[in-house]
């Protein structure tokens, strides 16, 4: 597309700015303005809580009821399939530390523990599960952003790989979307650059169909991988039993859950929706929902979602192929105004666009959820302060370690 054609489009679309600086905003042409346009339609049309009429609780298996041979048998399996070659891990590592006051990106963050950075704690359990499992090395594929991509590939490199060998480390970028105002116009946060935001967790499968990770999983002979978060410094990328409880029973995918802690933790939970594996984000659900119990006074809808999921590679293949569709986050953010000047605003202004990953879930005709316990596998890094910060995650790890339970 020429440049007098993009700008005839920008105009059509609402967008006369961007037309005006289209010579020097190197971004503007990437970006899909038909589907950014349907998006902010999406957004501005009102109530986005999720319809309750065809939701159902969804079977779980808590990991502290199985017995010993069941927990072995996965646990034997899992391992085999590690030693085989027929498992890999992927790491969601795209965003940045700027929350938590750090210059770079988030996995090179250091939170105060003996294995220093999140990257560094995540390659130390991969390394030390593989040597149990009979010393072979797990495939390591890890999702960065055009942010953070050279900085994480550089940090790699001055760490010596955290003693994986680099062959067997895989470096893929997530896809970016503009930011939109409130009034429908795309972003700018200078006067030549759009505002670009990650296109959420659910853009992991289309990002490793474009990154090849799939084809090299493929060629791996892999059959499970793994997908988690690089902020969750409990995360167990290669749990056996875990692997084991997939694999013996043949699953699509799976997934861990914990027992939300109160009926608004900000996390989504895992339902059945017209009778298929399903999670409402916690921004989505409603309060009735939110607040439900059985007679015992247990949430009905309890078992929170962390970010910590198994798939098939054909699963893989098959989210990968198909879009998931986007949800929607109010956000406040500066932004250049008519005049060309940079406002800082006082409430929130746009809205960003991500796709989750659990809504690959409806596609699978069964999923299974193991439930584990929040004080073993559940520490995220999200605030700098307070809860869910590096003060509350690394006393959850030395307690976590103390106990035997990294591993």
């Amino acid at each position: 597309m020429d440049l007098p054609e993009l700008k005839e489009k920008l105009i059509k679309y609402g967008q006369p700015e961007l037309a005006e600086i289209i010579d020097a905003a190197e971004t503007v042409s990437g970006i899909d303005l038909e589907l950014v346009s349907g998006l902010y339609r999406m957004a501005s049309s009102g109530d986005r809580t999720a319809e309750e009429g065809d939701i159902a609780p969804i079977p779980v298996t808590v990991e502290d009821e199985l017995d010993r041979v069941t927990r072995e048998r996965y646990i034997r399996a899992g391992e085999r399939l590690i030693r085989t070659g027929g498992f890999a891990a992927v790491t969601m590592a795209g965003g940045q530390g700027t929350r938590l006051g750090h210059n770079g990106p988030k996995g090179t963050y250091d939170i105060g523990v003996d294995e220093h950075s999140l990257f560094e704690i995540q390659a130390r359990r991969l390394l030390r599960r593989a040597a149990i499992s009979g010393g072979a090395q797990i495939p390591w594929y890890i999702m960065t952003s055009g942010e953070n991509d050279s900085a994480t590939k550089a940090f790699f490199e001055a760490n010596g790989y955290f003693g994986y060998a680099p062959e067997n480390v895989r470096f893929f970028k997530q896809f970016m979307l503009p930011m939109v105002g409130f009034d429908g116009r795309i972003i700018r946060d200078s006067f030549t650059s759009v505002k670009m935001g990650a296109d959420g967790h659910g853009g992991v499968f289309r990002a490793m169909q474009a990154g090849g990770v799939i084809e090299d999983m493929k060629a791996r002979g892999v059959r499970y991988a793994f997908i988690g978060g690089i902020d969750n410094v409990l995360v167990k990328l290669c749990d056996p039993l875990f692997i084991g409880f997939a694999y013996l029973n043949d699953l699509p995918c799976a997934g861990k859950s914990l027992i939300k802690r109160d009926p608004f933790e900000k996390a989504g939970v895992f339902c059945l929706k017209n009778g298929r594996p399903y999670v409402v984000e916690y921004t989505e659900i409603s309060e009735e929902m939110a607040r439900a119990t059985d007679e015992a006074g247990n949430y009905i809808y309890g078992d929170a979602h962390i970010l910590c999921n198994i798939f098939r590679i054909d699963t893989l293949e098959d989210a990968a192929g198909r879009s998931l569709p986007y949800h929607v986050a109010v956000k406040k953010t500066r932004y250049v105004d008519a005049n060309g000047e940079i406002t800082e605003p006082e409430k929130p202004n746009a809205y960003k666009f991500e796709a989750f990953i659990f809504d690959a879930f409806s596609r699978c005709d069964n999923m299974g959820i193991l439930r584990v316990k929040r004080e073993y596998e559940f520490a995220p890094v999200k605030n700098r302060e307070g809860e869910d910060s590096p003060a509350t995650a690394r006393e959850l790890y030395e307690s976590a370690k103390a106990r035997g339970k990294l591993d």
